[in-house]
């Protein structure tokens, strides 16, 4: 099996109506949009605003179906907007905005950018059986990602995300090819210690049965950034170290013997945050193995130098024991002007146009 980590630096789904190929296209969506919200945000409808409320639902193709046309989709949560006759027939009920709960939404899909390609791309060139993702937005937009974006010939069939503790929406997750069954997972958003919440945004525990019937445990991490304080991100991510090697060894005492812990930690493996994960148990870098290689760079992030190794697969002895391979994966990564430090894709011809500023980590296991 091959076991991977990615940061996609999020794939921030965008509006239907703004992920055409012209803004011209999409800005008269938005106005009948940002029109129908005006009038029903009104305490008062008035016989006129009914009239044009229907107007309106039918130019945005939901006259007969809340979510019937390709760019919006009526929320009435609570009471009801319209009513619709069995003989076609629509009707405003509501006389204003106290009388019902909702909105009008708009639609959304993947951002179809050529960093978002270059996302599908690499992730389809990797083609992990179980992949660990960071900054992914939400299950939804990764499952319109899957759906759109990536080819049929690297089809996972599991993706789950566990919404985290940061308000941004990069949170982590994983994805599995058949076979790789999820059998269980947890979520950590609430651990604490005597100075309050660890995590920044999950430590998500994943149980995963292999086709061979082997229990893969997968802890799937990223730890605070270096923005802001560096005594305050450095203090957060020891804390953050000092939990995942807690979790790590309990499912250790548990007899759980196939255990990686993965993802962005945002440190290079030698700095003191990261510690109680090298010191307190017996994880293994894949990155110190002999069949990994590193295409000459120790780096995993930005020009990829060893103060730049922030995303690790660390994994249990017995685990370790069964890698035959590993290495990093640059090719949806900028690597910089002439000359050019790594083999990248053609469609990448300037920083923007990059999957992401991280490389993947793989590895190739036996079990």
């Amino acid at each position: 099996m091959k076991l991977a980590s990615y940061n996609v630096e999020n794939f921030f789904q965008r509006a239907r109506a703004m992920n055409l190929a012209t803004w011209n296209k999409g800005s008269g969506i938005l106005k009948l949009h940002a029109e129908m919200n005006r009038i029903i945000g009104k305490t008062t409808y008035t016989t006129a605003d009914k009239t044009q409320i229907l107007k309106l639902m039918k130019q945005l193709g939901i006259d007969k179906k809340d979510d019937g046309g390709d760019w919006v989709i009526l929320r009435q949560n609570h009471g009801h907007l319209v009513t619709r006759r069995k003989n076609g027939k629509i009707e405003v009920v509501a006389n204003g905005r106290g009388d019902w709960i909702g909105w009008l939404d708009l639609k959304y899909e993947a951002v179809d950018e050529i960093a978002t390609r270059m996302t599908a791309k690499a992730i389809a060139e990797i083609k992990a059986d179980v992949l660990g993702m960071v900054e992914a937005e939400n299950r939804p937009s990764l499952l319109r990602f899957r759906n759109d974006m990536l080819p049929s010939s690297i089809r996972y069939e599991h993706v789950m995300l566990i919404d985290g503790n940061d308000e941004r929406g990069i949170d982590v997750a994983i994805m599995t090819r058949q076979g790789f069954e999820i059998a269980s997972m947890r979520s950590h958003v609430d651990d604490t210690d005597a100075k309050g919440q660890i995590f920044s945004r999950d430590c998500a525990a994943y149980t995963i049965v292999t086709p061979q019937n082997n229990r893969l445990f997968v802890l799937v991490n990223h730890f605070k950034s270096k923005s802001g304080s560096q005594i305050t991100a450095n203090a957060k991510r020891e804390r953050q170290a000092t939990q995942v090697a807690k979790i790590y060894n309990e499912l250790r005492n548990n007899g759980a013997k196939f255990i990686a812990v993965i993802g962005d930690l945002n440190d290079f493996p030698g700095s003191a945050p990261l510690q109680p994960l090298f010191a307190n148990t017996d994880l293994k870098d894949i990155s110190s193995h002999m069949a990994f290689d590193d295409g000459g760079f120790p780096g995993t992030f930005g020009s990829c130098t060893a103060k730049n190794k922030f995303d690790y697969l660390l994994l249990s002895p017995e685990l370790m024991a069964k890698v035959a391979a590993g290495g990093v994966f640059r090719k949806g990564l900028w690597p910089g002007e002439k000359p050019q430090k790594w083999q990248k894709f053609n469609e990448i011809l300037k920083p923007i146009h990059a999957a992401s500023d991280h490389a993947a980590i793989w590895a190739e296991i036996n079990i």
